[in-house]
């Protein structure tokens, strides 16, 4: 396993100095599933959500957190990121929603966390939602699903 980057020798947290980096294209795409109740699902699709839109709503949310992670995670530069993707779809034979994040920058650092963020913040909309209807929606696997660009090179994971 490779250091830890954002830890120094003293064990002090501290954000990385990127400045020497050399700005590549980088982009990472990251997934998240929100379970619910067959009837839940339903209204969603079915549009009868007193709330309104729940996809439309969720992919803004999602869009929004990846502008703004720097915000949310101490130690994450902020970006000027040129592409974020937020999909969302109805899978009604597992009854879930499956969320999918992609974000792109070029630049000097990469965007996991920010599709990540993106990812889990439009499935933490969909229970905002939702919470009135139904408590005990499963939100997860959280996960990242690719990465490419940088000095740390590709990832690709394994499909859920």
């Amino acid at each position: 396993m490779s250091q830890l980057t954002h830890i120094t020798e003293r064990g002090e947290a501290h954000m990385v100095d990127a400045s020497a980096k050399a700005d590549t294209v980088r982009e990472a795409r990251a997934s998240a599933y929100v379970t619910m109740a067959r009837a839940t699902l339903a209204m969603i699709l079915d549009g009868q959500h007193h709330k309104g839109d729940v996809f439309a709503t969720a992919r803004i949310a999602g869009i929004q957190a990846a502008k703004r992670t720097w915000e949310l995670i101490p130690l994450c530069h902020p970006l000027m990121l040129s592409k974020v993707e937020v999909q969302l779809t109805a899978e009604t034979e597992q009854h879930w929603v499956r969320i999918d994040a992609v974000c792109r920058l070029t630049g000097k650092t990469g965007v996991e966390m920010e599709a990540l963020t993106a990812a889990s913040v439009a499935a933490l909309t969909i229970y905002d939602m939702c919470k009135a209807v139904q408590k005990d929606m499963f939100i997860g696997p959280v996960r990242l699903l690719a990465k490419s660009g940088g000095k740390s090179g590709d990832f690709t994971g394994d499909e859920v």
